[in-house]
């Protein structure tokens, strides 16, 4: 495979996964967050469709990292390749039906379909997928493959069905496990029944997990009370899967940025523009001339993105969104231990009880501006034991993010982001400085198209942005 010339040059790891897999029917990318497993996947769909091994590609991933693979792909495909890319979007409207219509015409290009998961627990995305992975030699992919864990989901159920007829498949995952060993099943059998040779899930339990009967009045059920063998389920995946370890990649910048884009409900759509109409309006006649009101503005509407907003009046009202299910589903693929940082203290407390109900109480502490001094010390004492039970601290970055050592985290999550620059900086560096072993990774999550996108790439780009807000017209930025 050292005849294919890339677009952009691979680090020893993932030129290392690309010898390992590009050709392989089945293949589990098992690499942590930040280590470059979406290039890997790129790379190899170039290379098979170069050699006439497949002509198209479905990638099925989360709502919040679907978006990210048009990026991605303009990033990493070589530009002698020639593209069709689609994204899927539910409704199927006129325009929508044109696209994929367009799709299915032969014209020796490279064809993407780019669906989030929750299309294959519709007939639509079904039947839409099943067709094409009939007419063409499809390269078929589902990221952060722990969507497809829960083996009697309906869309787990879809996604396996369409992926048998694939012509290569591939899961990505950084986390394969997150709760038991028993979320392998369902991702190892979308690559292929045959890898686990298990005929049903039961026979596959009976193996590796320790199971007692037991009764509740008139309802049974089983109970797993431990797991055994699993070094020979390591085995059997080795020959499938190739694991990257973060802390393994010696070729790594120090830093790596990613971003989740979080899609606005209806509810949060409407208060954004009816917001920003207002701000505009009252730009144009002049009552928000200073840098303070245009930033109070932008504040307002960053609000929204994040399920709130504040009145006159100082009344908090709560908007429905998907942003704490997104931080979930993150934190769920996160290995080891991680830092999130919000703006709001009703946020911090929110985040909190969310992640002590799915991880358990003692996994999950906060740091805000209420929090005593010395409950700070212990907190930050425990964190930094890494074999303690506390795996996430939510916290202020005004409160957590100066004078603080967290270098137990390398993954820091931005729920929200400050306008300061000092405090991103700050905040950054709390997992970022002597003492850190492993790289970091730093994940922002923006809703697309809205004031988010603008603050987080001031913010990256070092920029502070009330000084942006007062060097340029504030209506682009509201726009």
């Amino acid at each position: 495979m050292r005849d294919f010339v890339f677009k952009t040059q691979p680090y020893d790891h993932q030129r290392e996964v690309f010898d390992a897999s590009a050709e392989k029917v089945n293949f589990a990318l098992l690499m942590d967050m930040g280590t470059g497993k979406t290039k890997v996947d790129i790379d190899s769909m170039g290379h098979c469709f170069e050699n006439g091994l497949i002509n198209f590609a479905i990638i099925v991933a989360p709502k919040g990292v679907i978006r990210n693979w048009i990026p991605e792909i303009a990033a990493h495909l070589p530009e002698r390749i020639e593209r069709e890319i689609v994204l899927w979007r539910p409704g199927l409207s006129k325009a929508h039906r044109k696209e994929l219509r367009d799709l299915y015409e032969h014209t020796g290009k490279l064809k993407f379909l780019l669906m989030n998961i929750e299309a294959f627990s519709t007939r639509k995305g079904v039947e839409v997928s099943r067709f094409f992975v009939k007419k063409f030699k499809v390269f078929m992919t589902v990221d952060e493959s722990t969507t497809i864990k829960n083996r009697q989901a309906k869309r787990t159920k879809a996604v396996c069905d369409v992926g048998r007829g694939a012509t290569m498949r591939r899961i990505l995952t950084g986390s394969p496990i997150t709760k038991s060993p028993m979320d392998l099943y369902s991702q190892m059998g979308f690559l292929s029944p045959k890898i686990l040779g298990f005929k049903s899930f039961y026979a596959f339990q009976a193996r590796y997990a320790i199971v007692q009967r037991r009764s509740m009045g008139s309802h049974s059920f089983n109970q797993i009370l431990g797991f055994q063998r699993l070094d020979e389920l390591t085995e059997t995946l080795y020959e499938h899967s190739f694991r990257v370890r973060k802390e393994d990649c010696l070729d790594l910048p120090d830093k790596v940025y990613m971003r989740r884009e979080v899609e606005l409900t209806g509810e949060q759509s409407k208060a954004y523009v009816q917001m920003k109409n207002l701000a505009l309006a009252r730009l144009g006649s002049g009552d928000l001339a200073t840098t303070q009101n245009v930033l109070t503005q932008i504040m307002r509407l960053q609000q929204i993105c994040l399920g709130s907003l504040t009145d006159d009046d100082g009344i908090v009202h709560p908007l429905e969104s998907n942003r704490q299910n997104e931080l979930l589903n993150i934190c769920d693929e996160v290995q080891g231990k991680a830092i999130i940082w919000a703006t709001w203290t009703r946020d911090i407390r929110s985040i909190a009880e969310a992640l002590r109900d799915r991880c358990g109480v003692q996994a999950v502490a906060t740091l805000h501006g209420e929090t005593p001094d010395s409950e700070r010390q212990k907190v930050v004492e425990t964190f930094q034991d890494r074999h303690s039970e506390l795996r996430f601290i939510v916290g202020h970055p005004k409160t957590g993010g100066y004078g603080l050592t967290l270098t137990a985290a390398n993954t820091v999550i931005y729920y929200s982001n400050s306008y300061d620059l000092e405090l991103r900086l700050q905040s950054e560096d709390r997992a970022h400085r002597i003492g850190q072993e492993n790289k970091v990774t730093y994940i922002d999550l923006i809703s697309p198209k809205t004031v988010d996108e603008k603050i987080v790439d001031a913010l990256r780009n070092k920029i502070r942005v009330a000084d942006t807000v007062l060097g340029e017209d504030a209506r682009e930025w509201l726009k």
